[in-house]
């Protein structure tokens, strides 16, 4: 029973990493912006993260640092797609090749660094429940966050008036510019806070889920968190559940090495990949339910009076 509920509350730690990133790249999409940038976006804000907890020995500031790193490079990616119409797709996979490279460099210094060893989390009297305390109460503050994110986010969405002009922008940029609504300035704030959640994610990584810092350590969740986004059909809740969905699946493989079933190890680093590209493979036989639920402009450039 206990071997249960470790497995189950790996899920929620591994799933809150591409939570919180795919929950970025969402309301970027929402407003009709693809970045193909998250991997270096992320890549950039772990070691950010991580030097600033070296030094500080603050967590806190580590996200501070990792968000901030995070929107410094959504806003140069904005700048050049929104302002000088540059290919959204080229400019985003130009932006996470910067990001895997720079994050290389930076990072040379601190491959062998140590992160002060901090306390376990626990939440008084529900972390002593019996399978449920391990399973969903020892977890870190951001696994949690990545929970209040997505309610925040459908609530923002759905039911307040600037997130149905977030959306109007990503649906129909040419009538909200009618409107009067700031289009070119929409997006780009959408794109910076979607950059500092990837910024958020990535910080996470290296400094609470594998406290160290390894060059590529953010290992393609960057791409499987824009994949995520079209599982979820652009659904907050969705993204949620892909999330801790993928997360079980990558943590199943090392359960199943854990109780001595006989897998290599090759097939097992590959299930966190395979997994996305099977269902987005399933739920692309229907086309028609992707297209209703995508934002309309999405991926294309606005060119005001046109």
């Amino acid at each position: 029973m206990e071997t249960y509920a470790l497995l189950l509350g790996s899920t929620l730690s591994a799933g809150t990493v591409l939570a919180i990133a795919a929950l970025g790249l969402l309301i970027n999409e929402k407003a009709g912006i693809v970045n193909l940038g998250a991997e270096g976006m992320m890549l950039c804000a772990a070691i950010a993260g991580f030097a600033t907890v070296v030094h500080t020995h603050n967590t806190w500031l580590g996200f501070v640092a990792g968000m901030a790193a995070g929107a410094l490079l959504a806003a140069v990616f904005g700048v050049l797609v929104i302002w000088l119409n540059t290919n959204q797709y080229a400019t985003g996979l130009a932006l996470s090749l910067f990001g895997v490279g720079f994050s290389a460099f930076v990072g040379i210094g601190y491959v062998q660094a140590r992160l002060p060893q901090g306390g376990g989390w626990s939440i008084p009297v529900l972390g002593d429940i019996p399978f449920a305390g391990p399973a969903l109460f020892r977890h870190h503050p951001m696994v949690y966050l990545a929970v209040l994110l997505t309610a925040a986010l459908v609530w923002f969405l759905y039911r307040t008036r600037a997130g149905l002009v977030l959306r109007s922008v990503g649906e129909s940029p040419e009538s909200a510019h009618a409107l009067g609504y700031p289009v070119r300035r929409i997006r780009f704030l959408a794109v910076i806070a979607g950059g500092a959640l990837c910024g958020l994610a990535g910080a996470y990584l290296s400094t609470v889920y594998t406290p160290l810092w390894v060059e590529g350590m953010v290992a393609g969740r960057g791409w499987i968190a824009l994949a995520l986004t079209t599982f979820a059909t652009w659904r907050p809740v969705r993204v949620l559940l892909g999330a801790y969905l993928f997360g079980g699946v990558t943590m199943l493989g090392f359960h199943l090495q854990s109780v001595g079933v006989n897998v290599p190890s090759q097939f097992l680093s590959m299930l966190q990949y395979v997994a996305p590209i099977v269902v987005l493979a399933i739920i692309s036989r229907n086309p028609a339910f992707i297209r209703v639920n995508m934002p309309a402009s999405i991926g294309k450039p606005f060119y005001p009076g046109s």
